[in-house]
């Protein structure tokens, strides 16, 4: 047996912890473990199992034991281990923080603190008692008392959890710090695993099982403890009043066994339950939730059009690839409206009926609902879906489902990419050049990029799919590192909307004023209704006016933690910041110089709203953004809105532009189409050309031919023009040009690094450091820009600065990013202040 086993915690360290085995314990490579680390406890994954001795003075460090070994077999197979090794590499990440993010198993470990009263906290308390509070104490008399409290409460129980102790005492944080600093109190980590199966309370009528035979109930009825009839002599035999034989009645109807929830929603007092339970004729027990698959409203069968030659051809490719069993990459490019979604689901469907298993990606929950929908279709309870919008429980047992083989098909946002599929034949990202797919926190993943990885050690076939696939994919496409299958025509021959560009500088000439729809957009949507057709309007800003500035002295109301413009939220009466969350009340004056001037500058996605319910008041039409999409069923109620003929118009952000199939949508209007141009950021032309075409991929699906008007202040510049012209080879190659002469990417890989503090003087301070040793240090192919201050210069409350680097050599930037990081310890800069993003996609 092995002696000792290395863990990788999910801590900011580059570093696995040693850790002793005692003695019958049987932890497993790739199974969680439960340590002591410092002064808590905490899960972490064994990497391996070995009789080495750490290499520390034996006197002096007492080598620490596993607490427990949660898992009796590998939560992470040989195959994912290597992956997230590689992702700790390839991105510089902690490989304890990869492996917590490939794992969605928080549900089953709970952190959990106790405190303890100690021998001196029991003398403090004694001698307050009989001298009161010590004169000398740096605390407040408010503070003394609080601590005192805490000291009684403590003093009469053993042992109490630090949410019960600071909501019986009103404790604070800081107060318990230092309480346990002076040895008042004693803090101890008691966190452990727990089952984090979904359980449904249950209400059981005692003797249900003759409950089914048994006649309605009267309320003059008495029962027995077994629910069968009772003797009027025994103690239970009172009469039920009527509320009580409502529930009685309902769970005799039932079978003798009905949802809590569910009796909470008849029209009886909760305290009836209650009363039931205490005179013994109903029992309440926790059973396993009942896991059923979403009710999702019936969907026209994706297979019910005869397959393109180009998709029966992107068909054959793809499953003679599968087919192989080795690892092969496909960029399948298809103009919107092409029908890659049935491409997708046939080829799944090959793979299934083959016993293999497959994993869609799509970058946003909102795409979530729709394919879940065409997916369970197709497949049935052999679907699992993973995102963010499920609770930790939901995420834990749809991983566990798919990791005892129940489900073979899975889809999901980013980290569906680590789901533990067996036998995976097919990888397939959809809209791969999206931006969500890059995790803007450690591990800063790029999901298409691990699927690629991923799909490689497993001799499995990705495809990346796009009506706009990124210039890195599309390049890689050319030079053959991926097969190009394309399919140029929309289904049944449906065609592509026509593009009128609308100049607003014209129209601001020509009307005198500021205009956010212009003349021939709200032409066009009343032309619209009047036909009974549908309409999509797109303004890729929340809120009502993204600026409130002061007439007088000409400053802006910005948000207190960062570098930016608080945003104005009309209907929620409130000033929001986007980036922190930081609300503030809507100013009645300006605050730095009094004056009452104060104005509301610009347009958002909820004054747009405002606007056209002002031009279109006959018009049903509602508004889909970060604002109105709250829960996970949101989007979904929208959207089927629009498909059903509920809504007349739908005006939203870049939520409205992907992946929607809405039959009825024949107009789609851009209202600031170029907004994105104006950003430092080399993809902005990039990201421009995408949204738009994407939103125009919206319009004209049905039987009806579409239109988009497109309102823009700069319709020269080439992203908007080949936009308008649903040309993607020609922005590839404009964009090429530029990408080429600056080099960037794909032409060189980019790493974005980071330094920031709340102080700015520390993060001055530590990017002078590291950009002086950059000069220093020879990295010959690699270009170092910076340091310079970043182009939001303070975010949630930290001061930043960065480094970009560029090189056509991924190996000598991460040897030099590497390097950096280590020089960064020897100078004491903290891990968590320098972040590294390895192929960033936001410079911001």
């Amino acid at each position: 047996m092995p002696l000792f086993c290395d863990v990788a915690l999910a801590v900011p360290l580059d570093m696995a912890f040693t850790y002793a085995i005692p003695p019958g314990m049987e932890p497993v490579v790739g199974g969680r473990v439960l340590v002591p680390f410092r002064q808590q406890r905490l899960s972490g994954v064994v990497v391996e199992l070995h009789d080495r001795p750490p290499q520390v003075n034996a006197s002096a460090v007492k080598i620490k034991k596993v607490i427990e070994a949660l898992d009796l077999s590998p939560v992470l197979d040989e195959q994912l281990l290597k992956l997230g090794k590689w992702i700790a590499d390839y991105y510089l990440a902690p490989v304890g923080e990869v492996f917590r993010t490939m794992l969605p198993l928080s549900a089953e470990f709970k952190r959990s603190v106790v405190y303890r009263i100690t021998d001196e906290g029991r003398m403090a308390l004694h001698l307050a008692g009989m001298s009161g509070s010590p004169a000398r104490s740096k605390r407040t008399p408010e503070q003394q008392l609080v601590e005192f409290r805490v000291l009684d409460y403590l003093a009469e129980r053993d042992g109490v959890r630090e949410g019960s102790l600071r909501g019986a005492t009103q404790v604070s944080k800081a107060l318990l710090s230092g309480m346990v600093r002076k040895k008042w109190i004693a803090r101890e980590d008691v966190s452990a695993a727990r089952d984090a199966a979904r359980l449904v309370k249950v209400a059981v009528l005692l003797g249900a099982e003759g409950a089914e035979a048994s006649p309605p109930l009267d309320p003059s009825t008495s029962l027995r403890a077994d629910g069968r009839g009772a003797r009027p002599s025994t103690a239970k035999a009172k009469k039920l009043n009527e509320n009580q034989a409502t529930l009685v009645e309902t769970l005799a109807a039932a079978g003798g066994r009905v949802p809590v929830e569910v009796l909470h929603g008849l029209d009886v007092p909760r305290t009836t339950l209650g009363t039931l339970v205490r005179r013994g004729l109903i029992e309440l027990v926790d059973e396993p939730q009942d896991r059923s698959r979403p009710k999702l409203k019936p969907r026209q069968s994706p297979f019910e059009f005869e397959f393109s030659a180009a998709q029966k051809n992107a068909l054959a490719k793809i499953g003679e690839a599968v087919g192989s069993r080795k690892f092969g990459g496909l960029l399948l490019h298809g103009i919107t409206g092409s029908g890659k979604t049935a491409v997708y689901l046939a080829c799944m469907r090959e793979v299934l009926e083959q016993g293999r298993s497959s994993i869609l990606l799509v970058p946003e929950i909102g795409l979530t609902p729709g394919v879940a929908a065409d997916l369970h279709q197709v497949f049935g309870d052999e679907v699992a879906i993973l995102h963010s919008g499920l609770s930790d429980a939901e995420r834990a047992e749809q991983w566990h489902r798919i990791r005892r083989g129940e489900a073979r098909v899975v889809a999901g946002t980013r980290s569906a990419v680590f789901a533990p599929v067996s036998d995976l034949a097919l990888i397939i990202v959809d809209e791969e050049q999206d931006s969500s797919y890059k995790q803007e926190e450690t591990p800063r993943y790029h999901a298409r990029d691990v699927a690629v990885m991923r799909a490689k050690m497993a001799g499995a076939v990705v495809v990346l799919g796009s009506a706009t696939p990124s210039l890195e994919s599309y390049y890689n496409a050319k030079k053959n590192k991926y097969a190009l299958v394309e399919l140029p025509d929309r289904v049944e021959r449906r065609p592509l909307p026509g593009v009128e560009i609308v100049d607003m500088r014209q129209e601001f000439q020509e009307t005198g004023q500021e205009q956010v729809i212009s003349r021939k957009l709200a032409e066009e949507i009343r032309e619209r209704l009047e036909k009974k057709e549908q309409v999509m309007v797109l303004l890729n800003r929340r809120g009502y006016s993204p600026v409130v500035l002061c007439r007088a002295c000409g400053k802006t109301l910005q948000c207190k933690n960062c570098a930016v413009s608080m945003t104005h939220h009309k209907r929620e009466h409130k000033m929001e910041c986007h980036y922190c969350g930081h609300v503030e009340r809507i100013p009645d004056k300006c605050a730095h110089c009094g004056s009452e001037y104060v104005h509301f500058v610009g347009t958002g996605s909820e004054k747009l709203e405002e606007l056209l319910h002002g031009m279109f008041p006959q018009a049903r039409i509602g508004r889909l953004d970060r604002d109105t999409v709250r829960g996970r069923e949101d989007f979904e109620h929208a959207l089927n809105a629009l498909n059903e003929g509920a809504l007349d118009m739908l005006v939203g952000t870049q939520m409205i532009a992907k992946g929607h199939d809405i039959h009825g949508v024949t107009l789609v209007g851009v209202v600031g189409a170029d907004m994105a141009l104006g950003l430092p950021d080399f993809r902005a032309a990039e990201r421009t050309f995408q949204l738009l075409t994407q939103v125009a991929g919206r319009a004209g699906r049905g039987q009806f031919p579409g239109k988009v008007v497109l309102q823009t202040y700069f319709q020269e510049h080439y992203a908007v023009q080949f936009a308008a012209q649903h040309d993607f080879a020609g922005f590839y190659d404009k964009e090429l040009q530029f990408r080429a002469w600056m080099h960037y990417p794909p032409y060189s890989a980019i790493a974005n690094v980071l330094i920031r503090s709340e102080k700015l003087d520390e993060a001055l301070t530590w990017s002078g450091e590291l950009g002086r040793w950059f000069e220093k240090t020879r990295h010959e192919g690699i270009r170092v820009l910076g340091p310079a201050a970043a182009p939001i210069t303070r975010l949630k409350r930290d001061y930043r600065y960065h480094f970009i680097l560029k090189s056509p050599s991924r190996e000598k930037m991460n040897a030099l990013l590497r390097a950096m990081l280590a020089e960064a310890a020897a100078r004491k800069i903290p891990r968590t202040q320098v972040i590294v993003d390895v192929d960033a996609v936001w410079l911001m």
